[in-house]
């Protein structure tokens, strides 16, 4: 069965086991990593630190979090998931495809959970005994959101959708895309940008395109800001599948409730201190979803959002 959801693996101790609960060693303190190629918004992190909270670990009494965080760039995370495991860490949670494949070919040994991964299966990533987690539908989704753009700009012809090469679960968002491009009449631009430095470049090569769609990826996470503000003065109306895209000023949002993801990762990393084995629990899908949309950038770009739209929006932003 090929898996598209939010994905949560198991591989270096990330947090300790709480205080007075069934299985915990006394007196133990957890050691929990967490590894990103990028730097996540703070309220996936909360989610996380949330769900710890809601299994009595208390950070710096009965549980440590060793967190590594690149810049945005992929192949540091070889280097970083080398340095977790170095620290003793007894779960590694890692977020997104990148950093769960960094530390599988690391360690054989330590539980790893992953976060927001799409296809473990066609990733390899579940066929470790030592790795489960929480997948993402983000293929599926990124044909979701170019109905939805088709929805506001009724002349929508042409589409960029801006990826990235070096993310393994890029191009079968991309390909997801195509179909769900064809089937609408609307043409595809790919855009492929492999780091910052790309950016700029890559937004000049969007002119003349009706819209634009940005696929998942910890390159594009990591500069929110930088690329709201590129596509607001572009004057693109843009669709990502992060809230914090919207807030920025993305046109809209859709996709999976992140910090929602993160904070249910939490009894994976519990079960698993508490010794349960990985190749025992069940990779998961995400059960929450959330549609958010920028009225401000929509009066902006002149657009008038269909009120069905609005009503089936999770926020609105005035």
């Amino acid at each position: 069965m090929r898996l598209i959801a939010l994905a949560v693996v198991v591989a270096v101790n990330l947090f300790a086991v709480p205080l007075g609960t069934d299985g915990q060693q006394a007196g133990k303190v957890y050691r929990i990593g967490f590894l990103r190629g990028g730097q996540p918004p703070k309220d996936w992190v909360e989610g996380f630190r949330q769900g710890l909270r809601e299994r009595g670990y208390v950070e710096g009494q009965n549980v440590v979090i060793e967190f590594r965080f690149t810049d945005g760039s992929l192949d540091q995370l070889p280097r970083l998931a080398e340095q977790l495991l170095r620290t003793k860490v007894d779960v590694v949670v890692a977020s997104a495809a990148p950093a769960a494949l960094a530390v599988k070919k690391a360690t054989a040994s330590v539980p790893i959970v992953f976060v927001g991964v799409n296809d473990p299966v066609g990733l390899e990533l579940v066929s470790s005994l030592d790795i489960t987690g929480l997948a993402t539908t983000s293929a599926a989704l990124a044909g979701k959101r170019i109905e939805l753009l088709k929805e506001v700009v009724s002349k929508l012809r042409r589409v960029a959708v801006l990826w990235d090469p070096s993310n393994p679960t890029n191009p079968v968002q991309l390909r997801d895309a195509e179909e769900a491009a064809h089937t609408l009449g609307v043409e595809i631009l790919p855009v492929p940008v492999r780091g910052p430095s790309e950016f700029d470049s890559a937004y000049k090569a969007m002119r003349g395109t009706d819209g634009l769609l940005r696929l998942d990826s910890p390159l594009f996470t990591t500069h929110r800001a930088r690329l709201a503000r590129l596509a607001a003065s572009s004057r693109l109306p843009t669709v990502s599948g992060i809230r914090d895209m919207a807030e920025l000023g993305d046109l809209m949002s859709y996709g999976v409730d992140f910090p929602d993801l993160f904070r249910r990762s939490a009894t994976h990393v519990d079960k698993i201190l508490k010794g349960a084995k990985p190749a025992d629990l069940p990779v998961e899908q995400p059960t929450k979803f959330e549609l958010v949309i920028n009225m401000k950038t929509a009066k902006a770009l002149g657009l008038t959002m269909p009120q069905p739209l609005l009503l089936r929006a999770d926020q609105v932003i005035e």
